[in-house]
């Protein structure tokens, strides 16, 4: 709306600005508006439902940094009931994240899963991104125990998406228990020496 209107007000003072079709051109761009319009309300009432059904389910989610009633919703809705899952290390595989044993005959190594469910990995990789993510203006990260946590695995000589996939691995173990629980989410204090 605000962009809108900008251009509006650009358009007055240019002056008399038609071409030829005008006419056709102004129908496309109202008819765009009022499609945005019709989408943002939607979107409204989508939000008050999820927040209906949310406060239902008593998941709370939305406490931990980075997670927001879309996000919440989603989590919810790809892992499904968290009691079939007996612990966190089957729902980390189920996301595809714990890595798979390739090999035979006791020889092999462990490797980077490319199975699992897919949404639900990608849910976790965005949350990872976000807990050690930093404010432009401040400095100051979202959460500064996965910051902290995130810099001891670079100082250990992991790549940083190996350092996310650590990250990944441990929000699976919260969100398992917050889920199982129905607890919300405490930031643990950090120590001193555990601080970058």
């Amino acid at each position: 709306m605000k962009k809108a209107n900008e251009i509006l007000e650009l358009v007055k003072t240019d002056g008399l600005t038609k071409k030829e079709h005008q006419e056709t051109r102004d129908f496309l761009v109202r008819s765009i508006f009022r499609d945005i319009s019709f989408k943002k309300q939607e979107m409204s009432y989508v939000e008050r439902e999820l927040k209906e059904l949310m406060s239902l389910l008593d998941f709370q989610l939305d406490s931990m940094p980075g997670i927001d009633l879309v996000t919440a919703s989603a989590l919810i809705a790809e892992i499904g009931d968290v009691r079939s899952f007996p612990n966190a290390n089957k729902l980390a595989r189920f996301a595809g994240i714990a890595p798979v044993y390739f090999g035979s005959g006791g020889k092999g190594k462990e490797q980077k899963s490319k199975q699992g469910n897919r949404t639900l990995h990608a849910l976790f990789y965005n949350l990872a991104v976000q807990q050690v993510q930093v404010a432009k203006g401040s400095k100051l990260p979202r959460n500064p125990v996965f910051h902290a946590y995130y810099q001891r695995k670079l100082k250990e000589g992991k790549t940083k998406g190996q350092a996310l996939v650590c990250i990944m691995r441990r929000l699976v173990n919260i969100i398992y228990g917050m889920m199982k629980h129905k607890t919300a989410y405490e930031l643990p204090e950090i120590k001193e020496k555990d601080l970058v």
